[in-house]
């Protein structure tokens, strides 16, 4: 199996005037095609940085990000704004769905991005809601929706450019635990067509969904192991 990500070495350090913030201090992995893997790290570990990283919502101030085959470490932000359209889909803890719009324009809107004809947006649009098991809510809006139902949108969303990684950060953070196990469930699914799925979560019982956990702590990798559990159970 190939690697969709190698890390060489990245390191992340913010200024204070002259004060120099070291947040990441050489961090170095690969995540291969189709791997489920959850960053896991206490507050202060580096892991949100990590993910702004992976996400290329953020470069490294050193070291090498190669993403899918391509250097994204020294590309400017133009460039990284079309990697992160093409290549990830994000799932985030707040659902960050536009109010006014429906479910499925919700959906529909990275691919408004990208110059895709109406007709095709609404197709794949409605083909992921179907996916999430929410096709019958395609034109309800967030507010008469649950928050299980818009994490569900959120992730059609992340879906619907076809990206190859999902990166999803504290996805079920606002769910109660019964609806936490239903959104964790069609991560399973998605990572079984063949998505790569990276969590960032510092819940224990939701990292144990990954077959990889990663921990992070002051700016290094602390461990990195399989996860045997889930090993067993998907064979």
């Amino acid at each position: 199996m190939s690697s969709i990500i190698k890390l060489e070495n990245i390191q992340k350090s913010y200024f204070l005037g002259k004060q120099e913030l070291k947040v990441l201090k050489g961090i170095s992995l690969e995540i291969l095609k189709n791997e489920y893997v959850a960053l896991m790290g206490p507050s202060g570990s580096g892991k949100s940085t990590l993910m702004n990283i992976l996400g290329c919502l953020d470069s490294p101030t050193a070291g090498r990000y190669i993403l899918n085959g391509e250097d994204v470490s020294k590309m400017q932000d133009d460039d990284l704004a079309d990697v992160r359209n093409k290549e990830i889909g994000f799932v985030f803890q707040q659902f960050n769905l536009l109010p006014r719009l429906t479910a499925a324009e919700n959906v529909a809107l990275p691919l408004i991005y990208n110059g895709t004809t109406k007709k095709t947006r609404t197709e794949l649009s409605l083909e992921m809601l179907d996916k999430v098991g929410l096709a019958d809510r395609s034109h309800h809006k967030p507010n008469e929706l649950s928050g299980g139902q818009n994490q569900r949108v959120a992730i059609a969303r992340a879906l619907v450019n076809n990206p190859s990684i999902i990166l999803a950060d504290e996805p079920t953070g606002n769910l109660d635990s019964k609806t936490s196990v239903e959104i964790m469930n069609i991560f399973d699914k998605i990572q079984a067509d063949g998505n790569t799925v990276i969590l960032v979560t510092h819940e224990e019982d939701i990292a144990e969904y990954a077959h990889r956990i990663i921990r992070l702590r002051d700016g290094v990798i602390e461990s990195d192991r399989l996860n045997e559990k889930k090993m067993v159970t998907t064979g």
